[in-house]
């Protein structure tokens, strides 16, 4: 009998022990000045206080390609029970990829890199396809009766930011020119408003950030007096989301990547706890934010969750 029940309490001191946290790391390609990223980071955290995970967010502080594969092989050497990572250039970043594959550490993508994760090794992605984000921006502008247009790409040479350009200029269907900047609102402005002032038959802008491009654009429009320009942007800020509520833009382009940080660090907590991951890519959207939810959206935006 004493050794049944002290089986018994073996038994059940082992039941009791709590599982050990998975460690998980992030590695991302977002600067440290753009505001979209915190949005993703929050997302990260929440969800590490959600699953109980140790989390660990990293990004290079400019879009520096080798300084991103260097982080994840640090993070390779660390051996944690997953990473995530962002993919905008496979070129660039995939052997550091398969590094943390062939180490049998699971990976997930998300944000870009949607095309190529599972080629390199990724379980799965979680975002939205860029290529068919921009089209359906395009389309929508084109309805409204736009006909000659700009997308501004303020991080050339990011293979996801590209693919909206080429998207926007497929499914507009009219002349678009691609107008490069850096990751500098004031910039921005100024090129939008050259950019205007160079060809009055420009009526359609489309931005592929909410605060380092959606809000600049909307600021050179008004200094030049031009109700006539639609202006568009992929992702969200209060202050663009304030402009299309008053009207002054026609909408944003929602991938809700809070979603991205926050449902790969949970898909890889249950995956070190229970062997469980999702058998498919997510898609996090794209969403169009037109006039009639903006005013919704304002104050999560603020918040740093849409």
């Amino acid at each position: 009998m004493k050794t049944v029940l002290a089986s018994i309490a073996t038994a059940t001191t082992l039941a009791a022990m709590p599982v050990a946290a998975a460690d998980i790391i992030v590695v991302a390609h977002g600067q440290a000045n753009d505001p979209f990223w915190s949005v993703v980071k929050n997302g990260v955290q929440k969800a590490g206080e959600h699953t109980g995970a140790n989390v660990e967010f990293r990004s290079p502080e400019t879009f520096d390609m080798v300084q991103m594969s260097q982080l994840i092989d640090a993070a390779v050497n660390q051996e944690p029970d997953g990473l995530v990572v962002s993919i905008p250039d496979a070129d660039a970043l995939g052997p550091s990829i398969q590094r943390a594959v062939d180490a049998g550490i699971p990976v997930i993508s998300m944000n870009s890199g949607g095309d190529v994760a599972r080629d390199l090794g990724a379980l799965l992605h979680v975002g939205q396809s860029e290529y068919d984000a921009g089209k359906a921006a395009g389309e929508k502008l084109a309805e409204m009766g736009g006909s000659k247009g700009i997308c501004v790409n303020q991080e050339v040479g990011n293979v996801s930011l590209d693919q909206r350009c080429a998207g926007f200029a497929e499914g507009f269907g009219n002349e678009v020119d691609v107008v490069p900047t850096m990751n500098d609102p004031t910039e921005v402005q100024s090129k939008v408003r050259a950019a205007l002032e160079s060809d009055p038959d420009v009526d359609t802008v489309l931005g592929l950030s909410a605060p380092l491009v959606g809000e600049p654009a909307v600021a050179a429009v008004k200094a030049l007096g031009r109700d006539d320009v639609l202006i568009a942007t992929f992702d969200l800020s209060a202050g663009f989301l304030q402009a299309v509520a008053d009207g002054d833009a026609a909408f944003a382009i929602d991938q809700q990547q809070f979603l991205q940080g926050y449902l790969p660090v949970t898909f890889l907590a249950l995956n070190a706890e229970y062997g469980l991951v999702p058998g498919g890519d997510v898609p996090s959207g794209p969403n169009l934010v037109t006039q009639d939810a903006a005013a919704q959206v304002i104050d999560l935006s603020a918040q740093g969750i849409r």
